[in-house]
């Protein structure tokens, strides 16, 4: 039987910015669990993780610069079900992506030849910087290296993004009402929230939680794959994934999980869940032609098939949670 929702959620707040009301939230929480007879996460037989992926101001809230539409309806339906499954979700796993002003997918790293700073989804290639159609601002070399090592692996091109998820910003900020919900849950099952920062390096993008898009360029190490949240989350007998964009960093994310599932154990791949009605992507920019790679709804909804195919569980937050 589905838990009702806390006195203090409400739908209509979801998509704003306020405080976190913790005292308020984390006493109607102790009420709740003794009302509802809800158990420590300890006690639970079958552990389940919620693994929401940058559930964050930058990317669900809709003044934010990076805005991903449908995110406010996807936090809706991802706190109606993390609160009507609250006895049963052991832990919560949050990602925050964590940038500053000068990275390779901001604006400030590029220039034209009369110094002027690209606009927001610029596509630059490493053809674009060896004509000089665009130069980068510091460290050349690798700049050019890393949109090559990028375009290599077939994923992405290199795109400029609004400046997001500025480290001491609002935008870096958890969504306040996915914030209220790990406090609840914290506190009604016992349980400490994980977040994992990522994205800090400056010459890489960091779409995966768990690894960053290229590890290493001339002479420098630019990243590696995060073992430690790998094994943590394999330690949950089911992982339900949420969150944005359902093209970039669900995606990426997913990829990484299935790739090292395989190459360790692939009876496990059934644990992942995707939730998918609680993430939505990025839309496409307006090119005409549109590459293939950048019509980024395409490309998600392509390797949802593909995550199906490989034995993931594609699922919704209306459906019941299986025993």
């Amino acid at each position: 039987m589905p838990l009702p929702l806390p006195e203090f959620h409400d739908d209509k707040r979801v998509g704003t910015l306020y405080l976190e009301r913790a005292a308020l939230v984390t006493d109607e929480a102790r009420r709740y669990a003794l009302a509802h007879q809800v158990k420590p996460a300890r006690e639970d037989r079958l552990r389940i993780a919620a693994f929401g992926i940058d559930v964050q101001v930058a990317f669900c809230q809709p003044e934010a610069s990076l805005f991903v539409p449908g995110a406010v309806e996807d936090s809706q339906r991802t706190l109606r079900w993390l609160y009507a499954n609250l006895d049963r979700i052991t832990g919560l796993v949050f990602s925050l992506d964590t940038h500053r002003v000068f990275q390779v997918f901001h604006p400030a790293w590029w220039q034209d030849a009369e110094g002027r700073n690209p606009p927001p989804m610029t596509v630059i290639t490493s053809a674009d910087i060896r004509s000089g159609k665009w130069r980068p601002t510091r460290y050349a070399e690798e700049s050019r290296a890393y949109c090559e090592r990028l375009e290599a692996t077939g994923k992405y091109v290199l795109t400029v993004w609004p400046y997001h998820a500025l480290l001491g910003g609002l935008s870096h900020a958890l969504l306040p009402a996915m914030m209220e919900a790990s406090l609840f849950h914290s506190v009604a099952r016992d349980a400490q929230t994980r977040f994992e920062v990522k994205g800090e390096e400056p010459l890489t993008e960091n779409y995966s939680v768990l690894s960053p898009e290229v590890t290493e360029l001339p002479g420098r190490k630019v990243g590696k794959f995060n073992q430690e949240l790998f094994d943590h989350l394999l330690t949950f007998d089911r992982v339900y994934v949420f969150g944005q964009a359902k093209s970039h960093c669900v995606l990426s994310t997913l990829m990484d999980l299935r790739k090292h599932i395989e190459a360790t154990d692939r009876s496990k791949m059934g644990r992942i869940h995707i939730l998918e009605d609680a993430m939505s992507p990025v839309p496409a920019p307006p090119l005409d032609p549109l590459p293939p790679g950048l019509d980024f709804p395409r490309v998600a909804n392509e390797a949802m098939r593909t995550f199906r195919e490989a034995g993931m569980k594609v699922v919704r937050t209306t459906d019941p949670l299986a025993p």
